[in-house]
C-alpha cells in the first residue's frame, strides 16, 4: 500500500512539473515595444503581438516541448537554434533573445513563420 501511495505522489508530482523550465531564471519583464524597436527590419506590429503571445514580455520565459527541446525569452528562442545564433547556450538576456529572434526571422526569409504564434498575429508571411 505504502508503494502504491508513493508511486501516485511521485505521478502527480512529474504531471504538475512536466512543463515546467527554469532554463534561464525567474521571471523578468521587459518592455516588449522598446525591445522590438530595436530592430527596424520587422513589422513593429508584428514583433509585438508575436513576443506578446510568446512570453508577454518575459525575458526569461521558458517552455519545454513535447520534442525535448527548450523554448526561452522574449521571442521563445528554440533550443534547436541557439548553436547557430548564441554559440550554443540559451539566449536568456534581452540582447541575446534579440539577436536571435534576428536571425530566424532571417532565416525564414524575413517573416515570422518559423513561430508557432505567427497565425494568430497574422504575421507568418508578413516582415
Amino acid at each position: 500500500m505504502k508503494l502504491v501511495v508513493l508511486v501516485l505522489l511521485f505521478s502527480i508530482f512529474a504531471y504538475i512539473n512536466a512543463g515546467y523550465c527554469d532554463t534561464c531564471g525567474s521571471s523578468s519583464y521587459v518592455d516588449i515595444s522598446s525591445w522590438c524597436s530595436k530592430y527596424s527590419g520587422w513589422s513593429q506590429e508584428c514583433c509585438k503581438c508575436i513576443a506578446e503571445h510568446e512570453s508577454s514580455g518575459n525575458i526569461h520565459a521558458c517552455n519545454k516541448n513535447t520534442d525535448a527541446s527548450i523554448d526561452v525569452g522574449l521571442w521563445q528562442i528554440n533550443s534547436r537554434n541557439w548553436d547557430a545564433c548564441n554559440g550554443g547556450k540559451a539566449p536568456c538576456t534581452a540582447s541575446e533573445n534579440l539577436a536571435c529572434a534576428k536571425d530566424v526571422f532571417g532565416w525564414g526569409s524575413h517573416t515570422w513563420k518559423y513561430w508557432s504564434t505567427c497565425s494568430t498575429c497574422g504575421c507568418c508571411h508578413k516582415a
